[in-house]
């Protein structure tokens, strides 16, 4: 059951408004000639006296075969309404669609009263939205076999469903025009745009599995600070081991004595600190 959307019910009541006739009868007669691919309508409704048809640039028929002035009334509204709906229809894919359906009114695969055109007139019904419900009306809809398409040009937004929950893909730059699937055992599917024949797997998903999906960052190693080196500590010890188990006193005594100096030099160490442990190291070579 199609509902109008809020252009259309404004829609409805400037036409009813102009034409003199029912808001009711004037959203009849748009349903049907939607339903009519916008070329064709089949009504029934007691403000165009009952049933009768309409066809684009034919005969137009009421059941008061002689009121041409109800003739003209539905022929001038069924044409102004088509007018309308195409206007209001959103953009169609084009190009190759083997063993495809389309939504839209040139599509060779629509048949007769098939309501999924997407148009801004109605509210989409809710059970034949698949997508997920923030990407809003796409610009076009489309199936081949088990798959569904539905695309979104101003977002750049690609939804796909083979039956389970929709995939979203990020168009990038791509204008989408039709869509194709790989006949035999593959399952590969593909899009032509303004590059050619491209591989849906090229693009990049934005929504998977009821949410949204990001492919998770790889780690950047943090850069590791340097420790700063040691200080460099100066070995006072006057008695190391000489290697045999036993103290002794080292071959590099007159070595340390040196550095010792140099220490006092630069103020390391002081005097007293400096002649104590003079003494200390040159005892040591006098008890050898």
């Amino acid at each position: 059951m199609l509902s109008l959307s809020d252009s259309g019910r404004q829609t409805v009541n400037d036409l009813a408004s102009r034409y003199g006739i029912s808001p009711d009868g004037v959203t009849h007669m748009l349903i049907a000639v939607h339903n009519g691919r916008g070329t064709m309508a089949q009504f029934s409704h007691p403000d165009f006296g009952g049933s009768g048809q309409w066809m684009q640039g034919g005969m137009t028929m009421v059941s008061d075969l002689f009121n041409y002035n109800l003739k003209n009334l539905v022929n001038n509204l069924c044409s102004e309404l088509s007018t309308i709906l195409a206007n209001n229809q959103h953009g169609t894919f084009s190009g190759s669609f083997q063993s495809q359906s389309q939504n839209g009114f040139d599509s060779q695969a629509q048949t007769a009263g098939n309501c999924g055109v997407t148009n801004s007139l109605f509210v989409p019904d809710p059970a034949a939205q698949w997508w997920p419900p923030h990407l809003g009306t796409p610009s076009a809809t489309g199936n081949q076999n088990q798959t569904k398409y539905a695309y979104f040009a101003d977002s750049h937004r690609l939804a796909v469903t083979t039956g389970g929950p929709a995939w979203v893909y990020d168009t990038l730059d791509h204008q989408i025009g039709g869509f194709g699937q790989q006949q035999g055992g593959g399952a590969s599917i593909t899009f032509t745009s303004q590059y050619g024949t491209v591989d849906l797997a090229s693009l990049p998903v934005v929504w998977k599995d009821g949410a949204p999906f990001t492919t998770a960052p790889q780690s950047v190693p943090q850069p590791v600070e340097p420790t700063p080196p040691a200080a460099p500590q100066e070995n006072f010890n006057p008695s190391p081991s000489n290697g045999n188990g036993s103290n002794g006193i080292s071959d590099d005594v007159f070595d340390r004595l040196e550095r010792l100096a140099q220490l006092k030099e630069k103020g390391i160490l002081t005097e007293d600190e400096f002649n104590a442990t003079k003494s200390a190291l040159l005892s040591k070579i006098g008890s050898r």
